[in-house]
C-alpha cells in the first residue's frame, strides 16, 4: 500500500491533518502517516526526519501551509524518494516578507509572549470551527508555541525557480476566501510546476467538512497524473 506523509501547518497538529486527508486517501487505497509535530526550535528538523523515516520506498509527501512548503523542500532534496506531492494552502514563495501568513504568525508569537496563551486565544476573532482547532492545537504546542510561530514567520518557502524542478505529479489546493493563504499563491505554484494541477475550494466548505480540503488536494494530484494503488 502506498503511503502519504502529510505535515501540519504552523502550530497546527496531526489531528487536523487526519481529519482533512485520512478519508480521501483511504478511498484510493493510500495509507496516511500524519506525524505529530515537535513544537519549538526543532520543529522543521522533526518534520523532515519524519519524511526521511517513512521513505524507505518512495512516498507521497504533503502538507498544509508551512507543511506544504517543507514537503516541497524535502522533495527537492530527495527526488528519488518522492512519488508525488499533496500541497494544501501554500502561503508564499521565497522569503516570507509581509505575506499574510507570516505576519499573522509573527503577531501571534508576540501576543503569546506578551499576554499568555489564554488571553491570545480569547482575542482570536475567527470562525467557531477554526477557534476550536486553534484552542486544541495551540494548547498542545505549549511551551514551544511561540518558537514554532517564529520559525514559520521567518523560514523561506521554495523559490519559483525551485518549483520548476519538481518532476512528480503535484496536487495543489487553495481556498478562494482565505486571506491568510491567498489562492493566487496556489495558482502560481500550479502554473510553475511542470506536472501540477490546482483544485479550489473555500474556507466555508472546510468549516463544514474538513475532508473538503483533502479531497480538493487529492483530486488535483490525480488530475496531475497521480497513480493510485488500484491503477498500478
Amino acid at each position: 500500500m502506498r503511503t502519504a506523509v502529510v505535515l501540519p501547518g504552523t502550530a497546527s497538529d496531526e489531528v487536523f491533518v487526519r481529519s482533512v486527508f485520512e478519508g480521501p486517501l483511504r478511498a484510493l487505497g493510500i495509507r496516511l502517516a500524519a506525524p505529530r509535530p515537535r513544537p519549538g526550535n526543532r520543529l522543521v528538523e522533526a518534520h523532515m526526519a519524519a519524511l526521511d523515516e517513512a521513505a524507505a520506498t518512495p512516498v507521497l509527501a504533503g502538507g498544509i501551509s508551512l507543511g506544504a512548503h517543507l514537503a516541497v523542500e524535502w522533495a527537492l532534496a530527495n527526488p528519488d524518494r518522492c512519488a508525488g506531492l499533496l500541497l494544501a494552502l501554500p502561503a508564499w514563495n521565497g522569503a516570507p516578507g509581509d505575506a499574510p501568513a507570516a505576519v499573522s504568525a509573527r503577531l501571534s508569537a508576540q501576543a503569546v509572549r506578551d499576554h499568555g496563551l489564554d488571553a491570545t486565544l480569547a482575542a482570536v476573532d475567527t470562525e467557531p470551527w477554526l477557534t476550536t482547532e486553534l484552542n486544541r492545537a495551540w494548547r498542545r504546542a505549549e511551551p514551544g508555541l511561540a518558537e514554532s510561530l517564529d520559525i514559520a514567520a521567518t523560514r523561506p518557502a521554495p523559490e519559483l525557480a525551485d518549483l520548476t524542478r519538481i518532476a512528480v505529479p503535484a496536487g495543489i489546493a487553495g481556498c478562494r476566501d482565505d486571506p491568510v493563504h491567498p489562492i493566487e499563491v496556489a495558482r502560481t505554484w500550479a502554473a510553475t510546476m511542470p506536472r501540477a494541477k490546482l483544485c479550489a475550494t473555500t474556507l466555508t466548505a472546510l468549516g463544514q467538512d474538513r475532508e473538503s480540503l483533502g479531497r480538493a488536494t487529492v483530486l488535483a494530484w490525480l488530475g496531475a497524473g497521480g497513480v493510485t494503488r488500484m491503477e498500478q
